[in-house]
């Protein structure tokens, strides 16, 4: 039996860096048709083979240490942020999860709240003054969003009533995008930002900070931060569709429902990149406190009175 749950979780661990292996490889094909080129197309067939290229060339090359880094907290920041990246993957609904997580949505707050400290630890760990810069703003843009992203949350599930991810996928619920249109624009919005990703990209902004926190890393320990972060898009895409896409459909088609919508929400993360530039930092400060806070606070207190004339 324990040899069966490891090899089940172990298995969904390989599935999703599978899926954000290919993932990679979409994104550059999308940015390329974007930018009327053809995009990766040399290795292999059509060019599918890529993402294992690149794997094999990052994972091969030099691995370059700085001379004054904190050792263990250098390395262990990047390990550290792809094992929290994966272990949302445990929380994936369908039928028989391997996991029965029964207040999965509070696991999934806490670890991406545990996400800041990852980002501020390897610019910190790095020693410098580069990476330490660009881990305070990521740090500050972090906390300014997982606040209203936290009551956006809790708007949602007022009418959900639930924790459990499974029992949100499993059982029939009206469609929130039909309850609370912009409130789901806000959570997408949001879930930009939570993953570094265009407009909100100041993590990783070449142009301001000579590529942010991760400036001092390069070869393996710069693939797993590259991966935790296309993993994360995975994830979030995955948990948007539970939260706001769920339709009544049978169990047999749920499944597949369940990742058609997800990759659609991922290819709007892809659609975004190459169509919006990069936003003003202090102009993201203004849109999540002045902006989304109230907004989130306001859907709140609507949503509170709408699940009581559900629920009567």
């Amino acid at each position: 039996m324990i040899l069966s749950f490891s090899t089940h979780i172990l298995l969904s661990y390989v599935m999703a860096l599978l899926a954000m292996a290919f993932f990679t490889l979409l994104e550059r094909k999308v940015l390329g048709y974007i930018q009327l080129r053809k995009g990766p197309n040399k290795v292999g067939i059509m060019g599918l083979p890529q993402p294992l290229a690149d794997a094999a060339k990052l994972l091969t090359k030099e691995q370059t240490f700085p001379s004054l880094a904190n050792w263990a907290p250098y390395l262990f920041a990047p390990t550290i942020g792809l094992f929290l990246a994966l272990m949302l993957w445990s929380m994936f609904p369908h039928g028989a999860p391997t996991l029965f997580i029964k207040f999965g949505v509070l696991f999934f707050l806490c670890v991406s709240s545990i996400n800041v400290y990852v980002t501020l630890g390897a610019g910190w760990a790095s020693n410098s003054k580069y990476a330490l810069l660009g881990a305070i703003r990521a740090m500050a843009q972090t906390i300014s969003y997982e606040v209203s992203m936290s009551l956006t949350l809790l708007g949602v599930l007022v009418i959900l009533t639930s924790f459990n991810m499974t029992l949100m996928h499993l059982n029939s619920y009206t469609p929130m995008i039909l309850l609370s249109l912009p409130l789901s624009l806000v959570w997408f919005t949001t879930t930009l930002a939570e993953t570094n990703r265009t407009p909100f990209d100041f993590a990783e902004g070449e142009s301001e900070l000579v590529s942010g926190f991760n400036t001092e890393y390069s070869s393996g320990t710069f693939a797993m931060i590259f991966m935790a972060e296309y993993t994360n898009i995975l994830v979030m895409s995955l948990f948007s569709t539970i939260f706001f896409f769920s339709l009544p459909f049978s169990p047999l088609f749920k499944d597949l429902y369940l990742t058609f919508i997800t990759l659609l929400v991922a290819f709007a993360f892809l659609w975004i990149r190459g169509s919006l530039p990069r936003m003003r930092y202090d102009r993201l400060m203004n849109l999540t406190w002045k902006g989304f806070l109230p907004f989130a606070l306001m859907m709140l207190m609507f949503n509170i009175p709408l699940n009581m004339i559900f629920m009567w």
